[in-house]
């Protein structure tokens, strides 16, 4: 069974987001949401939807998450107890993409398994919607814009009810993790600075 390959933006190209994403949440004071380890990056939305992002080398990782509403793939264990055809989503996959397929911290089911042999990401080839696009990594990385960055921010104190300014944003993402003290106080005046910076650099 051969690998489809799908377009989504590389780890070095989520990063930047992912990394803004997880300072302003942990500013907030939602750092059990959206953070990183040594071994992957994970992201919840708070409504029981998820992704991780789990590195098994340099340049091999995979991304499974599961969507409760959205995904109609089913898998393992999760075949058996919703009564379904289980949907084969390793299928022509190197071993190597089952090294972790906990859905632990944040679930108890996987949707998708995609992976990334250092130049391109790749999943089985199956007809059934497994939820990844439903869960909208791509807009809390801010890939295309920086609109769902700005909706979390825009309740820290300072800005009085404004959302952060747009160059502000865009300044925290383009740090690429590596963000300072008064990039992330541009964005979530008021909210504890230190411990969004230090949350943003476990990404790098």
């Amino acid at each position: 069974m051969s690998l489809v390959e799908i377009n989504i933006p590389s780890p070095k190209q989520l990063r930047g987001g992912w990394a803004a994403l997880a300072a302003v949440y942990t500013a907030r004071g939602w750092g059990a949401d959206v953070y990183a380890t040594q071994e992957q990056w994970l992201y919840h939305d708070g409504g029981g939807n998820w992704v991780c992002l789990r590195f098994k080398s340099k340049d091999q990782c995979i991304l499974i998450g599961h969507d409760h509403e959205y995904s109609e793939t089913y898998y393992g264990e999760a075949a058996e107890y919703f009564n379904e055809e289980e949907t084969n989503i390793l299928g022509g996959a190197p071993d190597w993409w089952a090294f972790d397929l906990s859905p632990l911290p944040f679930g108890e089911w996987i949707g998708f398994v995609y992976g990334w042999d250092g130049t391109k990401w790749q999943r089985a080839n199956y007809s059934k919607n497994d939820g990844y696009e439903d869960i909208g990594l791509i807009n809390a990385c801010s890939i295309n814009n920086t609109t769902l960055l700005s909706e979390f921010a825009s309740d820290a104190p300072g800005l009085n009810g404004n959302p952060p300014p747009a160059e502000a944003l865009a300044a925290l993402v383009a740090a690429d993790g590596k963000i300072t003290h008064a990039l992330l106080e541009a964005v979530v005046p008021g909210w504890d600075i230190d411990a969004g910076i230090a949350a943003a650099r476990k990404f790098t």
